[in-house]
């Protein structure tokens, strides 16, 4: 079946492939509302794709950057409800403003067609976050535009990587409650995901415990999303587990939730319940008492994402290597103590 062009498109609505290129390319000041929605119309009845690759021999660059954040989660939420994403964004937008460069920022319902959006923003990049592989994981390699994925899992050669890791930063936070004495750990955690971020995190998990001799108990895992309102339920159920003297949450946004429902409960926090989260939000600091967290530097993450998608931009695609990591570490503040033996 051969390719539909823009003169198919213009055939078809009886005008020239000029408008369809206008109305493609967003220019719509001399192009009627009436055409624009016709022209529309038969762009995704003929499920028309732009050649990416041909459109870059004859324009200029966009200067415009996309970055995506999917809906991976039953959990809904407004885009930027997450402060992970706020914090994320603004290191972005900050490195690209810098360069002169401009962002484009949507977020994308769970199992939803999105091809319309990539084709449309005639964009020089992607940035990704959390994509599993699943419908939008296909279309980004029909649009044929540099994409990093963020905090992905996904193995592809075609898209280039920026992560911490996420299996360490869940060992490094159990492992620091099994030194302060806890061996009662309870985990709080958004939805485990085969090669999702909490995944990993629990992972982490399984593996202090186990190299420390401690068995693993299904009743100390509270799995539902990550949100400041599961934090608070998962507390209240914690509350009813007498054993337990520590909490390993895998988002600050949870943990922040578990403080509250544990000082809800009138549990204090540390003398009687040790709260470890793990992002490093702005927010963490700002609870009482401020939260001992794994600090994975999420403004510099932004930051460094865009210097990535630039060098890809302008050096090539093979300027850059497919996959890097950036470093975690444990920020002590005040909601772990040592339990006295």
């Amino acid at each position: 079946m051969a390719k539909v062009t823009i003169k198919d498109i213009a055939k078809r609505v009886c005008v020239s492939p000029t408008t369809v290129s206008n109305v493609i390319n967003g220019r719509h000041g001399k192009v009627s509302s009436d055409t624009i929605r016709k022209i529309n119309a038969v762009i995704e009845e003929l499920n028309y794709v732009p050649d990416f690759s041909a459109r870059s021999l004859v324009s200029k660059r966009s200067r415009m950057i996309g970055v995506i954040i999917p809906q991976t989660e039953e959990h809904r939420q407004f885009l930027l409800e997450n402060p992970f994403y706020s914090e994320f964004i603004s290191g972005i937008e900050n490195k690209l403003r810098a360069e002169g460069y401009y962002m484009m920022l949507t977020g994308v319902d769970k199992d939803t067609t999105y091809l319309d959006i990539l084709v449309n923003w005639n964009l020089d990049a992607i940035v990704l976050l959390g994509i599993y592989k699943e419908g939008l994981y296909e279309q980004l390699k029909e649009v044929k535009v540099p994409v990093l994925l963020i905090d992905s899992y996904v193995e592809d050669q075609y898209f280039h990587h920026l992560r911490i890791d996420d299996e360490r930063g869940g060992y490094l936070a159990t492992k620091y409650l099994i030194d302060k004495g806890h061996r009662e750990i309870a985990m709080v955690t958004g939805q485990l995901k085969e090669n999702g971020v909490s995944d990993k995190r629990f992972a982490g998990y399984i593996q202090a415990l186990e190299e420390s001799g401690i068995p693993y108990k299904e009743e100390y895992l509270f799995e539902d999303s990550v949100s400041y309102e599961w934090g608070v339920e998962a507390a209240a159920k914690i509350c009813d587990l007498p054993d337990v003297t520590a909490v390993c949450c895998t988002a600050d946004l949870i943990a922040t939730g578990v403080l509250t429902g544990l000082h809800n409960a009138g549990v204090n926090v540390p003398n009687e319940m040790s709260v470890i989260g793990f992002d490093n939000l702005s927010i963490s600091k700002m609870t009482y008492p401020a939260l001992t967290t794994v600090n994975q530097n999420i403004f510099a993450k932004g930051a460094r994402a865009a210097e990535t998608v630039l060098d890809i931009v302008n050096k090539g695609i093979n300027s850059v290597e497919k996959e890097q990591w950036m470093e975690v570490s444990i920020l002590e503040r005040g909601t772990v103590q040592a339990l006295e033996r």
